[in-house]
């Protein structure tokens, strides 16, 4: 835009603009999220690049990385690429299959990302990434198995672990966390996402449950309507699974944090 005399030097200094990369400005009114600065790392600074890693992930409708962190490019081993602020270089090869095009630039495929993802970090955090990709269907879960037991190099084993533990099925990481902890305790295991129907239909979806038992746990996000329609809309739903004879156990954030107490309500819920 200099070059072009579009703008002078002075005016792209000025509070109009916000400067993204060496040489790449936006607009202030643009929303600089994480996806847009990769789109314009892979296009404008390294021209060619594979977008991967948690960017990819952006870019597949999955926020994993928060939008001030390192956008993650991918380039063949060799390639000369000049160190840049703001962006972290792989230097590897990507098998057949392995990129897309999406938004304009290449990108790794949703299984790659899975498992590039689930390398790193706590098991826990692998599974809930893996969980999201497949939510999102960005990433099909047997095409994440399959990949992530051919892996090798670092994090490979934790990549296999964490695409076994993983169902795709969870709503949020929350879910991803409950259920891990359920499938650790002594309890039976219980259906995801159980539909439950009584004698004029359907009447909810459950987080979890135990149709034998008549015994559901829910995730307390799910219950918390920001408008009064909502609300009314939830007590509705509530009132419909106790009249089918199912008790509903509500699991919060901080009972994630007690797991023995939360395993010892549910127990004495099938009990009963």
């Amino acid at each position: 835009m200099v070059a072009r005399g579009h703008l002078t030097p002075r005016e792209l200094r000025s509070s109009a603009w916000t400067r993204v990369f060496r040489d790449v400005y936006a607009c202030t009114s643009v929303d600089l999220t994480h996806g847009l600065r990769a789109r314009a790392a892979a296009t404008l600074v390294v021209p060619g690049a594979v977008v991967s890693g948690a960017s990819a992930a952006a870019l597949w409708g999955v926020d994993v990385a928060d939008r001030a962190d390192d956008v993650e490019l991918t380039v063949p081993p060799g390639a000369n690429v000049c160190r840049v602020p703001g962006i972290r270089v792989r230097r590897r090869e990507l098998g057949d299959g392995a990129v897309v095009r999406r938004s304009g630039v290449c990108v790794t495929s949703g299984e790659t990302t899975a498992v590039d993802l689930a390398r790193h970090g706590t098991l826990e955090e692998a599974v809930i990434r893996i969980d999201r990709l497949v939510r999102a269907r960005a990433a099909s879960l047997t095409g994440v198995r399959a990949l992530a037991g051919s892996a090798t190099g670092r994090g490979c084993r934790q990549a296999r672990r964490a695409a076994e533990l993983a169902d795709g099925l969870a709503e949020s990481p929350q879910e991803t966390r409950l259920r891990l902890l359920l499938h650790a305790s002594v309890l039976p295991r219980p259906v995801a996402q159980h539909v439950v129907r009584d004698a004029r239909g359907f009447v909810a979806r459950v987080d979890f449950g135990w149709p034998e038992a008549r015994v559901a746990v829910e995730y307390e996000g799910l219950w918390h309507g920001e408008t009064p329609q909502q609300v009314a809309a939830d007590r509705r739903r509530l009132n419909r699974l106790t009249a089918a004879g199912w008790t509903v156990v509500f699991v919060t954030a901080a009972d994630l944090h007690r797991p023995a107490e939360l395993i010892a309500r549910i127990v004495a819920a099938l009990a009963r």
